[in-house]
């Protein structure tokens, strides 16, 4: 009852004219950013928080607004990455599998307002958690030591069984390839530079927005070069608003599990999007996927990360509202802002600024409404892209890859690397290795590496604290259990097949 007081007086601050238009600015510039691959939310508000000291914005407003383009670019990423394969963030790779199949099926639309509906869905239900579980759930999330992380970690890997196909032994190869790349760069402890070949640009390691756009955009580019396609991509009939949104209600229930997986991974610092959407892809795959659909265009694949995404960001708002640790490198700006406004997230934050807290609780509401609103009926403008002939089509997404590259440090060794990565991409795919798994090393390792290492260093070099608190042991296991069961099903079933198969050459004979 006290919390719903609480939200009421914040939406008497979020209602408050200039924090609907800042609302409203603030989602329509993120998804705007979100469209454009390796820009990112973080340099659009690293670029609007002199603005707002500019123009001398209350506290509140100012974060209404940042917070804004945090969760609009979440949804406006899925844009490219559905219409043309070409993800900007790692937590869209995972919305890449399914929705750029769909798009190659001629259901870009439906695609899109699945996307659209479950970032609603999860930034929606996701808010109900930030409002009524924020102080428990903060102390829950202090609770994950260096081996809880890492036992997470495993657990995220494990799972990548599910978007391994039919070849699991390829995924491990992918994988395998994706935590080599995440070691080049400096040491995390003895600061030594490993794998740079003396490339200085190589010290901060490979940029995941170069091995993305390259593995991904212009390996499809070199694909469509070789199949010397010179048509327009399906772009089936696109339908009413609320032809799209029947469609979209059927994987209800995969908007609901995504987002309660997103929400408690956001939750943890340093977890992010990413997990967040690995996690509740496998997890709807290997409950709802019995025809092995997923992959090839189904409409679950696509919900199921997009609504982890949006509920992801949420979460994330909680150790930094209530704890002042910021998960990601979005939420280390936003603490920077707030710092500078004379702000101080913690555990006071609530007791000292509570329109701050409350006014963005309530103006994410307003936000996601709004989302949903302006992006849905923009659908049909959004597929209009895939009327342009391919060999109109492909040369833009070539030429949007290397601006977009070059754009975020102005490197001409990025462009190289990435035409590089393209066609390890295309090699990739043509002997049917799948390109997530490699992502998710790429960006996994780092800290999975760092958390096992600091993890030895309090330990003395005792491997056995990997396994020395209840919750490090319940990951182990549900790690286990996600990489072993699918593997014994399989097997069963191979078993039951031959068995049936047996009988029936003997009833036969």
């Amino acid at each position: 009852m006290e919390a719903i007081q609480h939200l009421a007086s914040g939406f008497a601050v979020a209602l408050q004219p200039l924090n609907v238009i800042l609302a409203f600015v603030g989602v329509l510039v993120g998804t705007t950013v979100g469209m454009l691959p390796g820009i990112g939310p973080i340099n659009a508000i690293a670029v609007l928080i002199p603005i707002a000291f500019a123009l001398r914005l209350p506290p509140e407003s100012a974060l209404i607004m940042l917070a804004g383009i945090y969760y609009g670019s979440q949804y406006g990423n899925s844009i490219s990455t559905i219409l043309l394969n070409v993800p900007g963030t790692a937590s869209a790779v995972t919305t890449a599998l399914d929705g750029y199949a769909m798009t190659q099926s001629g259901r870009a639309a439906s695609a899109l307002a699945v996307s659209a509906i479950a970032s609603f869905v999860g930034g929606t239900l996701s808010i109900f958690g930030l409002v009524l579980f924020a102080p428990l759930l903060a102390k829950w999330a202090i609770r994950f030591g260096p081996a809880e992380y890492f036992a997470l970690m495993v657990f995220a890997f494990a799972a990548l069984a599910g978007l391994a196909g039919a070849n699991r032994a390829k995924a491990l190869v992918a994988t395998s390839l994706g935590l080599l790349l995440a070691t080049v760069g400096f040491d995390p402890n003895s600061g030594l530079a490993r794998f740079t070949f003396g490339e200085m640009k190589l010290l901060d390691g490979m940029d995941f927005v170069v091995v993305t756009i390259g593995l991904f955009a212009v390996s499809e580019v070199f694909r469509v070069l070789e199949g010397g396609e010179a048509g327009r991509l399906a772009a089936a009939a696109i339908g009413s608003v609320m032809a799209r949104v029947r469609e979209a209600v059927a994987a209800a229930w995969t908007m609901v599990r995504g987002s309660v997986v997103g929400f408690l991974v956001g939750v943890l610092p340093g977890a992010g999007g990413t997990v967040a959407s690995f996690m509740a892809y496998a997890t709807e795959q290997r409950l709802v996927d019995r025809r092995g659909t997923f992959g090839s265009g189904d409409m679950r694949g696509v919900a199921a990360p997009e609504a982890a995404n949006n509920a992801a960001a949420t979460g994330a708002m909680i150790p930094l509202l209530t704890l002042g640790i910021p998960g990601s490198g979005t939420t280390a700006v936003l603490l920077g802002a707030l710092l500078g406004m004379n702000v101080t997230p913690g555990p006071l934050l609530l007791e000292q600024r509570p329109e701050v807290f409350w006014g963005l609780a309530a103006s994410m509401y307003l936000g996601n409404a709004m989302l949903l609103v302006l992006n849905l009926p923009l659908v049909g403008v959004f597929v209009r892209v895939l009327e342009l002939p391919r060999w109109a089509l492909f040369p833009g997404v070539a030429a949007l890859s290397f601006v977009a590259v070059y754009a975020v440090n102005q490197s001409v060794l990025d462009l190289w690397l990435m035409t590089g990565f393209g066609v390890v991409g295309y090699l990739m795919r043509r002997a049917g290795f799948p390109l997530a798994p490699l992502i998710l090393g790429l960006v996994l390792g780092p800290l999975m590496e760092k958390n096992v290492r600091r993890a030895l260093a309090l330990s003395g070099g005792d491997w056995g604290v990997l396994f020395s608190s209840p919750l490090a042991i319940a990951l182990w296991i549900l790690a286990a259990a996600t990489a072993v069961l699918p593997w014994l099903v399989s097997r069963r079933g191979a078993g039951r097949g031959a068995l049936s198969l047996l009988r029936a050459e003997g009833g036969s004979q």
